[in-house]
């Protein structure tokens, strides 16, 4: 590897050429990258409310409601014209409302009227509207501009098209301020004001050829375009400073500027290595999801930490040779001390911080697996929103409503009119809307316009659009689909198909709780098998792994304490990221541990580890910690917004772990380790 690297040095020109040729085709290639905000898109294809969204797809022109919008102070004549305005928009492939189930030619006070008002009530009309999510964006603004200040509007279609407009945005705020802040960091635990400059030079190119390689993908995830580049941004800085600390320390030594880079490239290369490879395989466990968010983000976050190791390895080594001279002219005193007063402050309270560490192990790790959880999309915007104050606004008034679509084999009307009987028998159905209930098997089809019979039948199956009283999720509309598809089962056993947003989300909750355990084994296992490699010993990965998973642990088991509900798809994959992003910080104090204790004794070696890695820790773990605070407090989207204030918390977390009480767990293990790591010598104390 010393020799390949030395070629590097050598070929400068050549490597920053071939980074030049690498950001214009990135920039080229990024505007071309489209991004996915619907989150049933990335269900198994085999699960029963994909099936049945792919079966509705080729047979009916109609999809399932997506949308419910409200007018206020409207007459019957002009909801119909209103009716008629909305179904004219670009986008819009069906508006139901009260003429399709009753005549409002004839007196309404007739029919059923809890049926009446569950879409005219107080001379406001609630319209249930099927809008085609390839143009959703469209849609949902042309229906605001029609609707303007007298009408509200909420359902999965208005939260993608918002999250899909309003994302880039806020993602770009985020942007603008992560970049002088973290410079302002790299400013305070660098000792050149050129060297923050060649950091985040080396870390934005990287970025750009990670987002420009996504291309490759075709279409990326709302996760991995709101968080991906700025969580590499934060992670990966670490590889950047532990590089160049070296590189000064070795500068310092009187060492000539090229011998000095090929030391510190051999110094921490091994630290770099094992950092990015564990960071690098807690990402690719996502990849073993069948939620295929998880596949998204962790290949794509996966591929740009091997990006950012070549860029670390190439492109930053060369840099800081053409422009050493620069750097070393900008030298400026540090700005923080040599931090070994904080070594001897973490010597005298690491064993009780150690014990203090062992009690919460248990207690928090039980208490993260029971804590309560959104699973789809309906929780997404929160009451301060648009969003969330449309939606409030029409449950006032219509109370929560909430339509699927079960289609059956077409037939045997006698057999539908049984299934509608039953169906209707279910507290929480309201209404069913389909040939047999609305039109009425007496009445021959040739007498329907094709538009209407178009809507209720295929020709291979029949179409029953039920009106339920339950939100999207949630124990009362789980038990709703099980009831619903038990019920159609019996009647058309393994032939009938239920899709809608529960349906979806039902089937969400059931394939990302299955991934739970699979990619929480599997990350934590293959991270420990690396370190187990990397440092030749059992104990120490050991120390670890279970020092940044207890952190894991608490930060999960913080929102069970607080009464806090959590996106499952935000606990979910926070701790492979928590993991990968932040075991590198415990990498690095064994490994100056382990160097240290070979002329220390081990005090003095915790001492002057704490002193040599405070900086490397504070300046990595402040990016992250910044990253993910801005995520959480700027975004509107709730997922994103958890997962930002989730990994802020956690980094935090495993900053004070790694600092004050892995130094306690190396001192008390000292001796173990040492028997239990292959070709390790310790000082003896007393000598």
């Amino acid at each position: 590897m010393e020799k390949v690297f030395r070629k590097i040095l050598q070929h400068d020109k050549l490597v920053l050429l071939f980074f030049m040729i690498g950001c214009v085709i990135s920039l080229l290639s990024m505007p071309r990258v489209k991004v996915d905000y619907d989150m049933n898109d990335y269900l198994p294809s085999d699960s029963p409310s994909t099936q049945a969204l792919s079966m509705m797809e080729k047979e009916f022109e109609g999809q399932v409601p997506n949308a419910r919008l409200m007018l206020e102070n409207l007459s019957i004549p002009q909801a119909l014209e209103f009716k008629d305005k909305i179904s004219q928009i670009k986008g819009v492939d069906e508006v139901l409302w009260l003429d399709d189930t009753v005549n409002i030619t004839e007196p309404l006070e007739q029919y059923d009227q809890e049926l009446v008002e569950d879409y005219y009530k107080n001379q406001n009309a609630l319209y249930s509207i099927t809008i085609d999510e390839r143009e959703g964006i469209e849609a949902v603004d042309s229906l605001r501009a029609l609707i303007g200040d007298r009408g509200y509007l909420e359902g999965a279609a208005v939260n993608t098209a918002v999250a899909a407009e309003s994302t880039v945005e806020e993602i770009g705020k985020i942007i603008k301020v992560t970049i002088p802040v973290v410079l302002v960091i790299l400013l305070i635990t660098t000792n050149y004001w050129f060297e923050p400059l060649i950091i985040l030079l080396t870390i934005g190119v990287s970025i750009l050829l990670n987002a420009g390689s996504n291309l490759v993908f075709g279409t990326i995830s709302f996760v991995t375009n709101g968080a991906g580049n700025i969580l590499l941004l934060a992670v990966s800085l670490d590889y950047s400073v532990f590089l160049l600390h070296r590189f000064e320390e070795n500068r310092h030594q009187g060492m000539e500027a090229k011998e000095a880079m090929v030391k510190a490239f051999i110094q921490s290369r091994g630290s770099i290595a094992s950092s990015g490879l564990t960071t690098f395989i807690s990402f690719s466990t996502l990849a073993l999801m069948q939620f295929k968010i998880g596949p998204d983000l962790g290949i794509a976050l996966a591929k740009g930490i091997l990006i950012s190791l070549l860029t670390v390895f190439v492109l930053l080594p060369v840099l800081v040779i053409k422009t050493y001279r620069l750097m070393e002219r900008t030298k400026h005193k540090p700005l923080l001390p040599n931090f070994r007063r904080l070594g001897k402050g973490v010597t005298k309270t690491m064993v009780p911080l150690v014990i203090v560490f062992a009690i919460l192990v248990v207690p928090s790790f039980l208490a993260q697996k029971e804590n309560d959880y959104y699973y789809g999309a309906e929780h997404i915007f929160g009451p301060e929103t648009k969003v969330g104050q449309d939606s409030a606004e029409i449950k006032k008034n219509f109370g929560q409503s909430n339509r699927m679509v079960l289609i059956v084999p077409k037939g045997e009307q006698t057999k539908e009119i049984a299934l509608s009987a039953q169906l209707k028998k279910i507290p929480e159905v309201k209404d069913i809307i389909s040939y047999v209930d609305t039109v009425g098997p007496e009445i021959p089809k040739e007498f329907l316009d094709a538009e209407t019979l178009s809507l209720l039948e295929s020709e291979n199956y029949s179409r029953m659009i039920l009106t339920v009283d339950s939100e999207y999720e949630g124990n009362v509309s789980f038990n709703l689909v099980e009831k619903i598809r038990e019920v159609a089962d019996n009647f058309y056993p393994n032939q009938a198909h239920l899709a809608g947003e529960s349906a979806s989300t039902y089937d969400l909750m059931d394939t990302i709780t299955k991934d739970n355990l699979s990619v929480n084994l599997i990350s934590t296992a293959a991270v420990f098998i690396v370190l187990v490699i990397s440092f030749k010993s059992i104990i120490i990965p050991f120390i670890l792994v279970l020092s940044i998973e207890t952190a894991v642990w608490i930060n999960l088991a913080i929102p069970y304490f607080t009464n806090q509900v959590l996106f499952y798809f935000s606990y979910l994959i926070v701790g492979a990221i928590q993991l990968g992003a932040t075991v590198d910080y415990a990498i690095l104090m064994a490994r100056r541990y382990l160097e240290n204790r070979e002329r220390l004794e081990k005090k003095e070696a915790i001492i002057e580890t704490v002193s040599n890695v405070t900086v490397s820790i504070m300046t990595s773990g402040s990016a992250i910690v910044l990253v993910g605070t801005l995520l959480g407090y700027i975004t509107t989207h709730g997922i994103l917004m958890q997962l930002g204030k989730l990994l802020a918390k956690g980094s935090i977390l495993s900053i004070l772990i790694v600092m004050f009480v892995l130094p306690g767990l190396l001192y008390l293990f000292d001796k173990p380790i040492e028997k239990l790591t292959y070709g390790l010598k310790f000082l003896k104390e007393g000598h």
